[in-house]
């Protein structure tokens, strides 16, 4: 294909996305909004920088990986959860039907690598040590920077005994560890429950805000008695999956009145759920939640909710900060976008994409607190071993909540 060619048709792509990315037809473009009318002068400049890239770049450029690149920037430059698929890309993640083996890690982007946001407890992922906040620099042999979000989350997956290499950046580490891991059916374990101080207190740490784990939380609740010195412990930590749905439906059992979240993007209309009296499961015991960086996603909405109605306080780190709706836009190469159409909010008006939620009580965890000691003494063992946990670890936030809760009036 002659050059010229080439250029045009890489502008004729970056016009199309552009135009699918403001809800422009052909038929609108003439009424488009001075902002619009903006972004379409930009196009000129793509233009001049693509036709400097095809004729003066110290090689002729591989088209197809330029045009990725760039339609991949464009929308990752809005958030973690908006992503480009290359045709062969959707072709992948349409066929996908999910329920494949996992290696038990929750991830996003962040400074353009792939982020861990959490790790299941007993998984593949927490024997070999990784925590949230660990970056995923590459899987395989492939950089996590060329790689969407929606395509990193399908290649952790695959057939249960399959092997996952990942080199992974831990802070206070100058260079990568290389961790292989061992994929699994994912078996999520039912909501932990523990009684403290006689009984007084009642500890639910759940690992996921699903159908199920939210009916057995209330089921929990409504054995409480109706009497007697009861309080609750709702430990989110580490929580990142699940259904708004049923946060919403969990921050509702605390709840009698008021606002538990909303949502609103530039097309979808404002939606504000508000808590039902009749779903309502105990509004009177003191509450404390337990949160950190790992806290994501639905578990932020219930949180925030909770913290906002002044109906528990918080204890622990700001939480990771996901909470957007999505939706796929097919484009006529066969490629595709995932965008983000709405943003959650909590009550208080914070956005949980951008701001997260915010303990009134902050608690460092402990993995914070272990320091850099060991770090010359991992990096001299072998590059597949990860780094040792230490043997004894005193658990500060469950202190800290356990002692608040005590001071409070059943």
């Amino acid at each position: 294909m002659p050059k010229i060619s080439k250029i045009l048709l890489l502008a004729v792509s970056v016009v199309l996305v552009v135009t699918v990315f403001l809800g422009v037809n052909s038929s609108g473009v003439n009424a488009a909004t001075e902002p619009q009318d903006g972004a379409y002068r930009q196009i000129n400049v793509y233009s001049e920088v693509l036709r400097h890239i095809q004729t003066d770049y110290v090689e002729e450029p591989n088209i197809n990986s330029v045009t990725n690149g760039a339609l991949r920037g464009l929308l990752e430059s809005l958030d973690a959860d908006s992503s480009y698929l290359s045709p062969d890309d959707y072709k992948a993640y349409k066929a996908d039907k999910g329920g494949k083996a996992q290696v038990g890690i929750n991830v996003s982007k962040r400074f353009g690598y792939a982020t861990v946001v959490s790790v299941v407890p007993g998984s593949p992922a927490d024997k070999a040590n990784l925590s949230d906040g660990d970056i995923i620099e590459a899987i395989g042999t492939q950089d996590t920077r060329d790689i969407s979000l929606a395509m990193i989350r399908l290649m952790l997956e695959g057939q249960p005994g399959s092997e996952l290499t990942v080199s992974v950046v831990r802070p206070r580490k100058s260079a990568p560890d290389k961790i292989v891991m061992t994929r699994v059916s994912p078996a999520l374990a039912p909501v932990a429950e523990t009684m403290y101080e006689n009984s007084s207190i009642l500890y639910l740490k759940p690992g996921v805000l699903d159908h199920e784990h939210v009916q057995e939380i209330e089921t929990k609740l409504k054995a409480m008695p109706k009497a007697g010195n009861k309080k609750v412990l709702l430990d989110l930590r580490d929580v990142a999956a699940g259904d708004m749905a049923e946060a919403t439906r969990l921050a509702n059992f605390f709840l009698k009145s008021g606002t538990i979240a909303t949502l609103e993007g530039q097309k979808v209309e404002k939606q504000t759920f508000s808590a039902d009296p009749a779903k309502a499961v105990n509004t009177t015991a003191p509450v404390v939640v337990l949160v950190n960086r790992g806290t994501a996603g639905p578990a932020e909405l219930a949180a925030g909710a909770l913290l906002d109605n002044k109906r528990a306080e918080l204890v622990g780190e700001r939480t990771f900060g996901e909470g957007a709706q999505q939706k796929t836009f097919e484009l006529p190469d066969g490629s595709a976008m995932i965008l983000s159409i709405a943003k959650y909010e909590s009550p208080s008006g914070k956005k949980l994409q951008d701001d997260g939620v915010t303990p009134g009580v902050t608690v460092a965890s402990a993995k914070d607190d272990d320091g850099g000691a060991d770090d010359d003494a991992a990096e001299a063992t072998d590059s597949h071993a990860a780094p040792a946990k230490p043997s004894v670890t005193v658990d500060e936030q469950l202190s800290k909540a356990l002692d608040l809760l005590k001071s409070k009036a059943a």
